[in-house]
């Protein structure tokens, strides 16, 4: 799926499902606390902190694509097409970092 049409599926699912998008703060606070799910599981089971049993059912993909789905509303109602902010991104990085990883002694 393209990031377009992910935008538009959220969107409509909104629509269809949601009612309406939460107000741009609380999509934010929601995005954090999402976030906080990833990160509480990539510690536990990737990190050094031991990982509680009722943490090892928890799906990392899919506390992902919470993550996503919510940057995903926020990008719908500010108006940010992420397509087009990933494809300026990524320019910018290959601009300023084209080598600067290359030539890092930590890297190699």
């Amino acid at each position: 799926m393209e990031i377009k049409e992910a935008q538009q599926r959220v969107d409509d699912w909104i629509k269809e499902f949601g009612v309406r998008y939460f107000n741009e703060l609380t999509n934010t606070a929601m995005l954090m606390e999402e976030v906080g799910e990833v990160a509480r599981i990539m510690a536990r089971r990737y990190g050094e902190q031991s990982e509680k049993e009722s943490d090892k059912d928890k799906d990392l993909g899919d506390e992902m694509a919470d993550v996503l789905f919510v940057l995903i509303c926020l990008a719908n109602q500010t108006g940010i097409d992420l397509e087009e902010a990933l494809r300026k991104n990524l320019d910018k990085k290959t601009g300023r970092d084209h080598s600067r990883h290359k030539e890092n002694k930590k890297l190699l």
